[in-house]
């Protein structure tokens, strides 16, 4: 039985309604059970627990997020029970979409409540597909009319829309669907994308490479919208068109491990397979490591900047430059960098900018 647990989320006015419709029709046309766990501020306000109604909006919080788990874990226990080889979980939001509502200091005593750490909260779902809302790139359709619940304004919308996005950066498979094209067309690329995410499809990624100026870390770790992750990876014994490699992946006190298995396909589209590990697979699996290549360690910021996700590679060999990359799902897609990163030159497709190939140079090395 194979069982992934997403997430969709998104701003107000985003397309979140019909996406979840579309998602159960055509994911169960590819022979998955989709299970949709609905969203759980909607059962409580209407049934009257409300953040107006409780104690405080930190007392809500506490029921809202504490509820999530718990259907969380039924669907779960369900899945577990059916007679299905595949199973998708679909969560009308998550548990992070709650950080929205709460300042730093009530999210920090209600994950103190929990008994859980924003990372280990966010990394309980294997991806999660952001929907921009139309008041960004779409405000003639934005409208308050098909959703009695919904007040805000375009402006309101917008600003919300980047505090959804900034909840969920630093999740290893973060995927965001703006306006840049119409409806129909931001729904089928959803359904792609996830497709993509699940293997139906193959699952090319359309990788964009920059070689940029040493960042400013202070600056990119006092962002609301950046995640600092730190990252150790190793390169398996493998075919010679083929790359095989195991990573740890750590944010704050979380780790997660995963097996990933790559060929490149022309200069910038990559067919790649991800798995998560656990951490005993993960310590049989270093022994196959490669001895002719080196431990990569490097610090990742993600960072989502014009509802782009950048992932900015900080290497300890490298004091005057770094790697920030950026995933596309179309080629044609116009990247559109943050001001404070200076690029150097366009790497996509450079062999010599690849982890692998710096995995390969000899110790002491640094380009």
């Amino acid at each position: 039985m194979s069982v992934s647990k997403i997430v969709i989320t998104g701003g107000p006015c985003g397309g979140k309604t019909t996406a979840l419709s579309r998602i159960q029709r055509d994911l169960s046309h590819l022979g998955y059970t989709v299970l949709i766990v609905p969203e759980t501020a909607t059962a409580l306000i209407s049934g009257g627990v409300a953040p107006w109604t409780c104690g405080t909006n930190e007392d809500y919080q506490k029921c809202q997020m504490l509820l999530q788990l718990q259907k969380e874990r039924i669907f779960e226990q369900a899945a577990a029970t059916m007679d299905a080889n595949k199973i998708l979980i679909v969560c009308d939001r998550g548990e992070l979409d709650n950080r929205v509502y709460m300042s730093d200091e009530e999210f920090a005593r209600v994950l103190s409540y929990l008994g859980k750490s924003k990372a280990e909260l966010r990394d309980s779902y294997d991806a999660v597909f952001h929907l921009v809302t139309a008041a960004k790139g779409a405000e003639e359709f934005y409208s308050l009319e098909n959703n009695e619940a919904r007040t805000e304004t375009a402006e309101e919308a917008a600003a919300m829309d980047d505090k959804f996005i900034a909840a969920w950066t630093g999740h290893p498979y973060l995927r965001v669907i703006d306006n840049s094209c119409d409806f129909e067309e931001k729904m089928r690329t959803l359904i792609r994308e996830i497709t993509y995410f699940l293997g139906e499809l193959e699952p090319y990624e359309i990788e964009r490479k920059f070689l940029v100026r040493y960042p400013n870390i202070a600056w990119l770790e006092s962002l609301p919208n950046c995640e600092k992750v730190e990252i150790v990876q190793h390169y398996l014994r493998s075919d010679p068109n083929q790359e095989i490699r195991i990573r740890c992946r750590r944010s704050g006190e979380t780790s997660l491990y995963y097996l990933t298995e790559k060929r490149v396909v022309g200069t910038r589209n990559t067919m790649r397979t991800q798995r998560r590990l656990t951490e005993g697979e993960y310590s049989m699996l270093l022994v196959q490591s490669d001895p002719k290549r080196r431990e990569i360690r490097k610090t990742r910021y993600c960072l989502t900047y014009e509802n782009q996700y950048f992932e900015i590679d900080v290497f300890p060999c490298w004091n005057d430059q770094a790697i920030a990359e950026i995933e596309l799902s179309r080629e044609d897609t116009p990247v559109r960098i943050p001001p404070e990163l200076e690029v150097i030159r366009e790497v996509t497709g450079d062999p010599k900018y690849r982890n692998a190939a710096i995995a390969a140079l000899p110790k002491g090395a640094t380009h």
